[in-house]
């Protein structure tokens, strides 16, 4: 069970790419006071674990409501988890999302909740997870993950004394590889590979 747990802390660490999300968080919320940084780091939280209870707790009715079973949906979901591990690997995901746009806490928090961590490859995961592991695994993992980006976002200005902007990118592109891998798996588990 432990190393269930284990595994499922890591799917979502890796879906939910906090250091994406820091990334994106240093850089939108550079002219705001501490804590005006500290409530946007909340509130980013605070709405990722809203959408992720929501998926954990009507995921499966989702599924039937759009009459679809959770095989198409891995299949799916796969696909997206591909596209976005192939993005992080090449750069091309997130900061250019939040730049361009109002730079108010509410703002930022709402880019970073959703689409970065909790996009269209959490969502998918939460459901099929739960699926696979159950709700109490997938919600404690989740939360986990969620207490470890909020404490990153928290952390903000210590970390980036020792970390510059490269290696946030480096460890982005090694995390969307481990990303497209699970996206592929995903895709054999649908076809029954």
């Amino acid at each position: 069970m432990f190393y269930t747990l284990l595994q499922l802390i890591i799917l979502f660490f890796v879906i939910f790419d906090p250091l994406l999300s820091f990334v994106v968080f240093f850089g939108a919320t550079a002219g705001m006071s501490p804590l005006e940084k500290r409530r946007t780091a909340m509130l980013a939280v605070i709405v990722a674990l809203a959408i992720s209870l929501v998926c954990l707790i009507f995921g499966a009715g989702i599924l039937k409501l759009f009459n679809t079973n959770i095989n198409d949906f891995k299949i799916a979901g796969g696909i997206i988890l591909g596209v976005l591990g192939v993005q992080m690997s090449l750069g091309q995901v997130g900061s250019e999302r939040v730049m361009g746009t109002q730079r108010s806490a509410k703002a930022i928090a709402s880019i970073i909740a959703t689409p970065l961590l909790t996009g269209p490859a959490a969502i998918t995961a939460i459901i099929i997870t739960v699926h696979d592991y159950g709700r109490i695994l997938t919600a404690v993992a989740i939360l986990v993950v969620l207490i470890i980006t909020l404490i990153i976002f928290l952390q903000a200005p210590h970390i980036t004394r020792f970390t510059g902007e490269t290696a946030m990118q480096v460890a982005s592109t090694l995390m969307g590889l481990i990303t497209l891998s699970w996206g592929i798996m995903f895709v054999k588990q649908g076809l029954g590979i």
